[in-house]
């Protein structure tokens, strides 16, 4: 496993089903052991967030807790970045007191500097490009209501940002269709599309890039969304109100085109009545409450597989 986890580019298809098989495990009420076992006892995982996080940062922070480690947890103000140390300098001497890194930041670029500079496993907790410990939840949650991934087919329908490049990523490399829906110009990133085609290819899948929402949701077995406003993108709020409403809200005429058996989710935090309705979110189709639960067995599993790679969780 790569010793750095920035987007779903960094885990090969085993290793993504991996940590799917170990967050699975640790979540079974069979596992009479429980998830609280101190296997990272010792450990010390640091997180920054430039941005503010509600699921990121306090799975993280009981996720490690609970295997038996500890979590410091900074702003941005709280280091001399504030101050305008480097990056590659701060990345340096946290590596000296921390076994793992995980980083909320505006700028993906800077989750790269951290990662060339630093000497331990840095996590993205969210950048502006990508967001793979969401993702992981998510195929978590497919696989727990679905029982399987090959085949499947998911809908996005929304803005082309960060949960829309790393859910590509992902459904491509386990073998499930993905429709991604998104105004013109609002498309994910170029290159995100022909990596998530090619390896669509190699699994038997498909990816289908449409401006209509409706072609989109057609035949899925799961409906996904996220804000149209993502952190960073509060001034352009009435701009994309206009554009994406209200073609491209979740709503009961939109679901009408799914599978009658979908599932709905959403990594949330949600705006009611923008991206999706209360009657979608709150209905009996959603699973968004699993997939928020999921975040923290993800985040053991891929605290495990970083800093106990060799630990054999059918023992846990």
């Amino acid at each position: 496993m790569n010793k750095n986890v920035l987007s779903i580019c960094d885990l090969s298809r085993e290793q993504i089903i991996s940590v799917i098989d170990i967050a699975n495990y640790i979540k079974n009420p069979l596992n009479t052991r429980g998830s609280k076992t101190p296997i990272l006892r010792g450990k010390i995982l640091g997180m920054i967030f430039q941005k503010p996080s509600t699921r990121t940062r306090i799975s993280f922070e009981t996720a490690i807790l609970q295997l038996g480690g500890n979590a410091i947890n900074l702003t941005y103000n709280d280091l001399q970045l504030s101050r305008g140390e480097s990056i590659e300098d701060t990345a340096r001497t946290l590596s000296l007191y921390l076994d793992c890194l995980v980083a909320r930041v505006y700028a993906h670029g800077d989750l790269e500097k951290l990662s060339l500079h630093s000497n331990i496993p840095v996590i993205n907790g969210l950048s502006d490009l990508f967001h793979p410990c969401q993702i992981l939840s998510d195929l978590m949650t497919i696989y727990e209501y679905k029982k399987k991934l090959d085949g499947i087919t998911l809908a996005f329908v929304g803005d082309g940002n960060n949960i829309c490049n790393d859910l590509l990523l992902g459904c491509s490399k386990l073998g499930i269709n993905v429709k991604i829906s998104t105004p013109p110009g609002f498309e994910p990133l170029n290159w995100v599309i022909n990596t998530a085609i090619e390896e669509s290819k190699k699994n038997g899948s498909y990816v289908l890039i449409t401006n209509d929402p409706v072609e989109a949701v057609k035949e899925a077995d799961i409906v996904t969304t996220d804000t149209f406003i993502s952190i960073g993108k509060e001034d352009e709020k009435e701009k994309r109100d206009a554009i994406f409403l209200p073609l491209y809200q979740v709503n009961e005429n939109l679901i009408k085109n799914a599978k009658k058996d979908f599932i709905f989710m959403h990594c949330l935090p949600a705006k009611r009545g923008k991206e999706v309705t209360s009657e979608i979110i709150d209905g009996p189709h959603s699973v968004v409450w699993t997939e928020a639960e999921n975040r923290l067995h993800v985040q053991k599993a891929l605290l495990i597989k970083l800093l106990n790679p060799e630990f054999n969780y059918k023992e846990f």
